[in-house]
């Protein structure tokens, strides 16, 4: 073979896909470079503004002249970035963050904005270290803060719990760290319907399934969609498999649009059973089942359900997000529900 025709071999795949992981993590952090640059001047900005403030503290107005008026100077040399609001922000933020050692670089502005809008502090570390955990995205945190996902957890779940999590000091250990009550599914962007068949939601799901990892919680990895299992000429189809790495378990879902039935539970339980003895590996727990449904009957599930329970759960589904009035009134009646079921 001549040098000429080497030289017009092809290079390969794997060769081009290295050089663009490269140049794309080179790109992203320069970005998250720029951002928390721009994180640490607002910082700065803030913590100097509360200092010239401290001096004028015998005028109760003072903060407020002080703000406005270097808004009055800066936004027309800096743009919209420095008008009043966003000073009041930094003002906030130093409060809130006095150690600057302490701030993130996997975090932006509009993610710390978000953030120190938050009064409780022990919500708002769960957030943080979440979103840095995860990886989350300004869009991701911000829809987390809205479908109230800390206050969901807290339902079956102990605070300190959650926040050990958070914080990476144990795993995990039962489907109820992670599964919220109720589930939100505002993201599969479905039309305001009287009425939908599952094999439409499941369509949704798997079109948004990131999404639905997300909300579902940590740790999932998507298998199937309509797992055939087949029972000597019986067959059936379970909806959506998943595994949990941080449970590890295989967790079958089933999608429910009309109401609640035994029957829907003992076909779950069947798919566990299923599972257990046939996919599991010996080192894995036990197969966690969950029924999305649209209304859960509370009575129903405990009396079919064998009292000592832990891998069949029924979770009831949110199309759309609601206000934050409904979903503390839904939470609440879910907290109502779950303290019935422990007494």
């Amino acid at each position: 073979m001549s040098a000429t025709a080497s030289l017009d071999r092809p290079i390969s795949s794997q060769f081009v896909s290295d050089i663009r992981q490269i140049i794309t993590a080179a790109q992203t952090n320069a970005v998250r470079s720029v951002d928390f640059c721009r994180v640490q001047m607002y910082w700065h900005l803030g913590q100097r503004i509360l200092e010239e403030e401290q001096q004028g503290k015998s005028r109760a107005d003072y903060g407020s002249y002080l703000i406005r008026n270097l808004a009055k100077q800066l936004e027309p040399e800096f743009g919209s970035g420095f008008g009043e609001r966003q000073l009041k922000f930094c003002r906030q933020f130093y409060k809130e963050y006095p150690i600057v050692n302490a701030l993130r670089s996997q975090l932006n502005w509009s993610q710390y904005r978000m953030l120190i809008q938050i009064s409780d502090p022990d919500k708002r570390e769960y957030y943080e270290l979440e979103a840095v955990n995860n990886a989350w995205t300004g869009r991701e945190l911000q829809r987390q803060i809205d479908s109230l996902l800390y206050e969901r957890l807290l339902l079956s779940n102990e605070k300190e719990q959650v926040l050990a999590v958070a914080r990476k000091e144990r795993i995990p250990e039962s489907p109820l760290e992670i599964i919220k009550q109720p589930t939100v599914l505002e993201f599969l962007g479905l039309k305001r319907e009287a009425a939908y068949y599952e094999k439409d939601i499941e369509q949704a799901i798997i079109t948004h399934i990131a999404d639905f990892m997300l909300e579902m919680g940590k740790g999932f990895s998507f298998v199937a969609r309509q797992k055939r299992i087949l029972l000597e000429d019986d067959e059936f189809f379970a909806d959506l498999v998943f595994y949990n790495r941080l449970l590890k378990c295989f967790v079958v879902v089933e999608l429910k649009t009309g109401e609640l039935t035994h029957q829907d539970l003992g076909q779950l339980q069947m798919y566990v059973n299923y599972y257990d003895r046939n996919e599991k590996l010996p080192e894995e727990n036990p197969t966690i089942g969950i029924l999305l449904c649209t209304r859960k009957n509370d009575t129903l599930v405990r009396t079919t359900l064998p009292q000592d329970n832990t891998t069949i759960l029924a979770s009831e589904y949110k199309l759309y997000l609601p206000t934050e009035e409904q979903l503390i009134r839904e939470v609440n009646e879910v907290k109502q529900h779950f303290t019935q079921d422990n007494t």
